[in-house]
């Protein structure tokens, strides 16, 4: 077990490497964003981000999560070739059905969403990432599911060095704006896109199997409401806030965002990595002991960067941005503990692909999504931003809560529970402190470094991790 965790750490390191550079730059970026583009332009950013990623849910209609399943459930490899070719095909259709009613439809669209024309050409330009970034997604998974991590961090991150260099050009030498930001983004995944093509050029022949297209629907179709829900959750508020409290204070939110994107950036590599990892381990009887081990982990180093990113929002925010933008560290506390237990939905909903019980996801998500819904219409139009942050964190806590006990139903594993609620009970209770108390730079620091102690003190290490630690630690 500690070699396939080791494994797991390992590929999620090298996943993680693409999205560090991504993060960082994104983050090193800030101050050039902040000074060329308004709060409304920030905020239209964020809201066609959000648009653009509820359409990819719905034009995949579930295959990419069938692809994983339906790939490792082929032994054979030509039976895996027309896995990857039916999945290719299929998303490459249905990009191009979307780009083609975006362009037709940007008027429209930019109507509804901001009460104006004028951000047609803004969203005409969302649709080509959209179609970009769909077909990308679709081959990097390839190198995923042949764990072959380093391709994938090799293609990531020349994604991104193309993207940012690309949209510091049109932003600050063309002064393009938001129009800038969102071109410079696809043209790095464009041009990665056309190289990947031509590296699998041979994998990808003309050759789409019907009946292999029907059971992967029939696999990943019920997940598709699970997937929407998600999007509500995690991208609805953007919608909510520029209809109820305008673009600005959607451009707010969206720098509390990005800061509270280092859990995001943890979580996706991890999530990179998990699936193969997890449907890998054959024996059940090895899952199970496994998994548990996963998920206590995820949560520790996820709650100890929630409390590190949550004090110190308020000197990072002041740091990255211009006067306007403040506020927006108000809500990073708040959206990392959100991430924090989204990232404990994504151990435990393995479970429910394992036992092939999708169908009831749904329901779980659903109920999540209505919840972030209704706080979001009851708490923006008062609270702004923060208000949006309580439903985000409510919603996942929620859906994290309803997954566990739907995957239980299905799939029993003894996760680790009292070690998962500590970690993330100190973790919250040393935030709440820091932030009840308004304390200085040094103290927020010290409060950081006294998780792990904190957490020795209340018996949260296990005899074999506190000997490692001992090791680890050198003695005086």
């Amino acid at each position: 077990m500690l070699r396939q965790l080791v494994g797991l750490a390992r590929h999620s390191a090298i996943y993680g490497v693409g999205g560090l550079i991504a993060r960082v730059l994104a983050v090193v970026l800030l101050p050039l964003y902040t000074r060329y583009l308004t709060r409304a332009d920030y905020g239209a950013i964020g809201t066609l981000i959000a648009l653009v990623t509820v359409l990819a849910v719905l034009l995949r209609l579930g295959t990419q999560s069938a692809f994983f399943r339906f790939y490792f459930d082929s032994k054979e490899r030509a039976d895996r070739l027309v896995v990857v070719r039916t999945a290719f095909w299929f998303t490459m259709t249905a990009s191009t059905v979307g780009l083609v009613l975006g362009q037709v439809l940007a008027g429209e669209i930019s109507q509804l969403i901001f009460s104006s024309g004028d951000r047609t050409d803004l969203v005409r330009a969302a649709f080509v990432g959209l179609w970009a970034q769909m077909n990308y997604g679709q081959l990097t998974s390839l190198f995923r599911v042949e764990q072959r991590s380093t391709s994938y961090v090799i293609a990531s991150v020349a994604n991104v060095l193309i993207t940012i260099g690309s949209t510091v050009v049109l932003v600050v030498t063309f002064h393009e704006g938001a129009l800038g930001v969102i071109v410079g983004n696809f043209l790095g995944t464009l041009t990665v896109y056309l190289g990947l093509l031509a590296y699998r050029r041979e994998q990808l022949g003309l050759q789409f199997d019907w009946a292999l297209f029907k059971r992967m629907e029939h696999f990943g179709l019920p997940l598709l409401p699970s997937a929407l829900a998600l999007w509500a959750i995690n991208f609805s508020d953007r919608f909510f806030l520029t209809r109820f409290a305008g673009a600005g204070e959607t451009g707010i939110y969206q720098i509390g965002v990005q800061v509270s994107s280092v859990i995001v950036f943890l979580l996706m590599a991890f999530r990179l990595a998990w699936p193969a990892f997890a449907y890998s381990i054959e024996d059940d009887r090895e899952a199970k002991r496994t998994y548990p081990f996963v998920l206590t982990y995820l949560i520790f180093l996820c709650s100890w960067l929630s409390l590190a990113l949550g004090l110190l929002a308020p000197w990072i925010v002041h740091l990255l941005t211009q006067p306007q933008f403040y506020d927006g560290a108000k809500v990073v506390a708040l959206l990392s503990f959100a991430a924090t237990a989204y990232a404990g939905y994504a151990v435990v909903v393995i479970g429910v692909g394992r036992a092939r019980q999708t169908r009831f996801n749904w329901i779980v998500t659903g109920t999540a999504a209505a919840l972030n819904v209704g706080l979001n219409v009851a708490l923006i139009p008062r609270y702004g931003q923060v208000g949006a942050a309580i439903a985000t964190a409510a919603a996942y806590s929620l859906m994290f809560a309803g997954m566990t006990w739907n995957a239980h139903r299905l799939f029993p594993v003894p996760y680790q529970w009292r070690r998962v609620l500590t970690a993330a009970g100190i973790a919250i209770g040393l935030t709440v402190l820091g932030k009840v108390l308004d304390v200085s730079l040094p103290v927020a620091i010290a409060l950081v470094a006294a998780f792990p102690v904190a957490l020795a003190l209340v018996g949260f290490y296990l005899p074999a991790e506190r000997a490692i630690l001992r090791r680890l630690i050198p003695a005086r």
